[in-house]
């Protein structure tokens, strides 16, 4: 299991590398029509409800897992205990994973490497991958696996897409980014499902 994580790390890892090496690109060229696209046809409306969107990450990625376990302690099932701290434990393992990626590549910002991209606001870390796609699909993945449901798998996996999309619409993250960071959310879920109990 070991190995094979290592291994998953070093591709995502080379990845990277691989596109800050070809900046123009086909993906590069594409990303950037992307953004530029997006920006373009940014409203106010839309854009204060992506940048809500955005902002319940951090939110609903502590609250998933102190809920599970909260409810757990209540109704005295471990088994729910077990699943928050599976949940808990993949998200944190994703963020640790996508914070070590940003500075082994160090891509630029969008706003940073194209002056026709403009930005709702500018964070000022690396861009590969998406930290909030990332840890958005971990907990979403990790909770759908855990409680495998429709109605449970459904609105997890649409808050994880629509975080991932709003770091597009804002600016802030390419879509090879966004896509990067969900497969790496997805990824440690898959990879922590021995967790489960």
């Amino acid at each position: 299991m070991k190995l094979i994580l290592k291994r998953y790390f070093v591709f995502l890892i080379l990845l990277g590398c691989s596109k800050s090496m070809l900046a123009q690109s086909r993906i590069q060229q594409w990303d950037d029509a992307t953004l530029e696209y997006l920006a373009a046809h940014r409203t106010p409306a839309q854009t204060k409800g992506w940048l809500f969107m955005s902002k319940t990450n951090t939110y609903i990625n502590v609250a998933v897992p102190v809920g599970l376990f909260t409810a757990g302690v209540i109704k005295s099932d471990p088994d729910m205990r077990q699943n928050a701290l599976y949940i808990a434990t993949s998200t944190a393992s994703t963020v640790i994973a996508n914070a070590l990626i940003k500075k082994l590549v160090k891509r630029r910002r969008p706003f940073v490497q194209n002056v026709h991209i403009s930005a709702v606001y500018q964070p000022s870390t690396y861009s590969f991958p998406s930290g909030h796609s990332s840890s958005a699909f971990s907990t979403a993945v990790s909770l759908s696996r855990a409680y495998p449901k429709w109605y449970v798998i459904a609105p997890s996996l649409l808050w994880a897409g629509t975080v991932s999309y709003s770091r597009m619409y804002l600016g802030v993250h390419y879509p090879s980014d966004v896509a990067t960071g969900a497969l790496l959310g997805t990824g440690a879920a898959f990879a922590l499902g021995f967790m489960r109990p």
